[in-house]
């Protein structure tokens, strides 16, 4: 079976098994009291979820992966949705070329169902080197007790148009598979900016989140030169949410920032954010 072998473990997160496993269990203890349990009981669509190393970012993260280990829904495929950090591959969206990708706690297959009839490039260099989908899978597998498949999509340009084209075409994939999926835009939010203003830059993004407004969006971010990494899978899944619910909900679960863990006037900022209706 052909595996995308991970590039960052070691790096982002521990290569090993049981530092990982021990690392998520520190952090859920210390966030445990501010989870918001009952959003499990909604149905829910995704998230937005930071991708940096887990010592900074999995305290934001953990509250959305918490979420879904305690739906009652199971989900059969979850899309990981991420930004192109290396630059590598031409293609403005691609799919991966592997039939599974492996993390230290074990193997997860592609769903080859919506990767044969997503009408998407393939690049597996795309992927290779990228850890904004890579970051993901090790919170899926420790946080789901049960089998399900993933499908990363990394988009190397980020444009309102590309976001409705994915979206679309991942509804109208799954109206043929009629699976039970989960969408994650992978995204971190301002990078190395001052605390308080990366507050203030980041409101202007979460403000139309929470208007489910993509194009505001993509206009605000190159208007102000945001540097919101991942504002193309936040856009698809704002354009897919829509498709599928007339009635999205979305719901800030956390905000933090690397000064939290290493203290600097310069921080990347993290967010996690639940869509459901």
């Amino acid at each position: 079976m052909k595996t995308r072998e991970p590039i960052v473990a070691g790096k982002f997160y521990p290569g090993d098994k049981k530092e990982i496993i021990n690392l998520l269990r520190s952090i859920y203890l210390k966030e445990k009291s501010k989870i918001n349990t009952g959003l499990s009981k909604k149905n829910i669509i995704g998230g937005v979820v930071p991708h940096a190393g887990y010592v900074f970012s999995a305290y934001e993260a953990i509250h959305f992966f918490d979420i879904i280990k305690n739906s009652d829904s199971k989900f059969d495929t979850v899309f990981i949705i991420n930004p192109n950090h290396t630059g590598y591959g031409n293609e403005e969206m691609a799919l991966d070329n592997n039939e599974c990708w492996e993390t230290p706690l074990g193997k997860t297959k592609i769903d080859k169902d919506f990767s044969d009839i997503l009408d998407l490039p393939v690049s597996g260099l795309a992927h290779r080197y990228e850890h904004s989908g890579e970051v993901m899978l090790p919170l899926l597998q420790y946080y789901l007790n049960y089998e399900f498949k993933i499908l990363p999509v990394t988009i190397s340009n980020q444009n309102y148009e590309n976001a409705k084209k994915l979206a679309k075409s991942i509804y109208k994939a799954n109206k043929t598979l009629n699976k039970k999926i989960l969408i994650i835009a992978s995204s971190d939010f301002s990078h190395y900016v001052e605390p308080e203003l990366g507050k203030h830059l980041d409101s202007f993004v979460l403000k139309e989140i929470q208007n489910l407004n993509s194009e505001a969006i993509y206009n605000v971010v190159l208007e102000k030169n945001l540097s919101v990494c991942g504002y193309g899978p936040i856009m698809t899944l704002i354009e897919y949410s829509k498709m599928v619910s007339d009635n999205t909900k979305t719901e800030i679960l956390r905000m933090g920032n690397s000064g939290e863990t290493l203290p600097s006037k310069e921080v990347v900022d993290y967010v996690s954010i639940l869509f459901y209706e």
